[in-house]
């Protein structure tokens, strides 16, 4: 018996809520097993990022190669990517083993400002992600702030959301999934936006907690690992957000560490 295997190329987490590490049980909780490349080591804990240290483009690449060469790798996750010189690294390092047509569905978190607003991702990175990695993406996956950055305006309502996403999904021809846990609701509702102009809303009850540390990670690699699995990209992000949903309400009351609590999906 054998076990779809996901890549997740991401950033350490010293606290373990986010980054590779949840990525890790992320992945392991879908039945899928877990590879990794780390893109940056941070020191980190639950009340916020102390320090960023970016790992050798290089050395990214070598990880990134030495599980491709071995692992059957079924779907991919990218999270954190500090600078463009790693960008540059994984994806050329993708695209020499895969080519630009056979490559496993790709699954993009683009994480930029932690939550206690500690920037991981140079400025001068955005456009090579944009340009490079955005259209070898099956699925990109921002959030409200994120989605700002990207469309260079506000997003302050339902409107402007749908009309946002509409237009990266047809600019970068991936799929863009805008996550509005940022948004003033009672809802956590997710918009996804595919090339071919199809809209999905996927909603399910905001849970009134501190502990949601590394949703967006844990979301991403869901995803992930529900491709790998073989669902259709609704049906991923529908599992999912379900899966992440559950790891809310785990976490929801318990005590870790003295700020932002990680989602628990053990």
């Amino acid at each position: 018996m054998t076990r779809k295997t996901v890549l997740s190329i991401a950033g350490s987490d010293t606290g373990a809520g986010a980054g590779i590490q949840q990525d890790l049980k992320a992945i392991t909780s879908m039945g899928c097993y877990a590879t990794t490349a780390i893109t940056a080591i941070t020191s980190q804990n639950t009340m916020g990022v102390d320090d960023v240290m970016p790992v050798p483009a290089e050395t990214v690449s070598r990880q990134i190669k030495s599980v491709l060469d071995d692992f059957d790798v079924c779907a991919i996750k990218i999270g954190m990517i500090p600078d463009v010189s790693i960008a540059e690294a994984i994806v050329s390092t993708i695209l020499l083993h895969y080519g630009r047509s056979s490559a496993p569905p790709v699954v993009y978190d683009p994480v930029m400002v932690s939550t206690s607003g500690r920037m991981l991702m140079n400025p001068d990175c955005i456009d090579v992600v944009c340009e490079k990695l955005f259209p070898m993406c099956t699925l990109v996956t921002p959030n409200i702030p994120e989605a700002e950055r990207l469309a260079g305006e506000p997003l302050s309502s339902q409107e402007s959301i749908i009309r946002v996403g509409k237009a990266l999904a047809a600019k970068y021809e991936s799929s863009f999934m805008i996550k509005g846990g940022h948004a003033e609701s009672e809802t956590m509702t997710d918009m996804l936006f595919c090339p071919s102009g199809t809209v999905l809303s996927f909603e399910l009850p905001k849970v009134r907690t501190a502990n949601l540390h590394g949703t967006g990670c844990g979301t991403s690699s869901a995803v992930a690992a529900a491709l790998a699995l073989g669902c259709t990209l609704p049906e991923a992000v529908k599992k999912a957000k379900q899966q992440v949903y559950e790891a809310i309400i785990r976490a929801a009351d318990i005590k870790i560490g003295h700020g932002n609590g990680p989602i628990l999906f053990f």
